[in-house]
């Protein structure tokens, strides 16, 4: 009896439809994860605008729809200021953000590691880290690029 039951359709189905619901409850749980962790992060970000930039450029409200969420584990951009072991990077967005790299942080220039102190004003930088309580970015990879090439203008 035990061993039809085991090997009958009904059964099979029910298995699979709950794997099925796990996975479904994962994924969902995930994603909600992912979007508590982003709303926390451009939430606390904003809190410490002042004391990291000096005041919002486009005021506290910015996009009622939502699509103002600032990206938390990353950033695109030039070094605008060095200070120690934080750096300031004017992202592509004109956004600017405060990173900072401790001496565990690796740092890349094509195939070579480099140390913080390698860096200066004008690199561009792809940082990808974790961010803190006060809307920094704690960096775990620094890439630096290459200088843009320049255009030659017709005259």
């Amino acid at each position: 009896m035990q061993n039809n039951i085991l090997e009958s359709k009904t059964f099979k189905i029910v298995i699979l439809s709950v794997a099925g619901l796990i996975v479904l409850v994962f994924v969902f749980g995930m994603g909600v994860y992912t979007g508590t962790r982003r709303a926390d992060f451009s939430f606390r970000w904003a809190e410490a605008y002042h004391s990291n930039f000096g005041g919002p450029q486009g005021g506290f409200l910015g996009d009622p729809a939502g699509r103002g969420f600032t990206p938390g584990n990353g950033v695109f951009g030039q070094i605008i200021k060095i200070e120690g072991t934080s750096l300031t990077i004017k992202g592509k967005d004109g956004v600017e953000k405060v990173i900072i790299a401790d001496e565990d942080v690796s740092i890349k220039f094509q195939n070579k590691s480099e140390k913080i102190t390698d860096l200066k004003i004008g690199d561009n930088l792809v940082v990808i880290g974790q961010p803190n309580a006060t809307g920094q970015i704690e960096a775990q990879l620094i890439r630096v690029m290459p200088a843009p090439l320049a255009v030659p203008q017709n005259k």
